[in-house]
């Protein structure tokens, strides 16, 4: 099982397919790496795949400390696992919080983005009163899992309690990664260069207007709905969402090909 060893705790991590450009995908809140297993024979068929599991979560390492899950770590572990495919730059793609983080990546090291895929996500809150609301439900999620252990998780496509060896990682995730502390992401947006594909299954109520948010404010970036799909389309309509996302990642490398 390939360990990236990190001084927060180490995580693992999954590389698909042997040749191509650098694709850096990262999970949401609660699920594993193994939410994109419907989608990496697709995916990898020209493109060197990397998927990890976040700390707390799946195979990675489960620290004591809660510190050790700030975002900022969650970066720094983005970053590492970008060189460790031997690259400068990747794509990089997340679901949920797994696209917030790929935003918030994007803004810190833009010059290791040559293009974003996110699924699934919103960028954060301007308004302090909503963030404060945010926060309150991902502290009450961490609260359910204190009570009832990974039976507390509950239920989506992309989640399955199994994957988790107990709950206080996901605790510890749910109360200091999952949480948002300013608008710098949100307002971060019109500064994104790269190209930036944004997916949402029509069926995900709460995350159609982010998607169209971010779609008008990140300079030419484009929206896919995936029908009767929910909060993980790649999961419930893989297909579909396979066949768009190599469309997009094809036009990355067509481009790249150009003088």
């Amino acid at each position: 099982m390939p360990v990236l060893a990190r001084p927060a705790g180490d995580i693992y991590y999954q590389i698909t397919g042997d040749t191509g450009p650098a694709l850096l995908l990262t999970h949401g809140y609660g699920a594993t790496s193994a939410m994109f297993g419907p989608n990496l024979v697709a995916l990898s068929a020209r493109h060197r795949v990397l998927t990890w599991d976040l700390r707390g979560h799946g195979r990675s390492e489960y620290p004591a400390d809660a510190a050790h899950y700030s975002a900022a770590n969650a970066l720094a572990d983005m970053t590492a696992l970008v060189a460790e495919l031997g690259v400068d730059q990747a794509v990089i793609g997340g679901h949920s919080l797994g696209g917030f983080l790929s935003l918030d990546f994007a803004l810190t090291f833009p010059q290791r983005v040559s293009a974003l895929l996110l699924i699934g996500t919103g960028p954060g809150y301007r308004n302090d009163a909503a963030r404060d609301d945010w926060n309150r439900r991902a502290h009450a999620t961490a609260a359910r899992l204190t009570e009832r252990g990974l039976a507390g998780l509950g239920g989506s496509d992309e989640l399955h309690s199994g994957e988790h060896r107990e709950a206080t990682g996901l605790i510890h995730a749910a109360t200091d990664t999952l949480t948002q502390r300013d608008a710098h992401v949100i307002d971060g947006l019109p500064s994104i260069a790269v190209p930036t594909l944004v997916v949402v299954g029509a069926n995900d109520k709460p995350f159609l207007g982010a998607a169209d948010y971010m779609a008008g404010k990140i300079p030419g970036a484009r929206k896919l709905v995936i029908p009767d799909a929910g909060h993980a389309p790649n999961v419930s309509q893989p297909e579909l969402f396979n066949a768009e996302v190599t469309r997009f990642l094809d036009d990355l490398d067509g481009r790249a090909a150009r003088p």
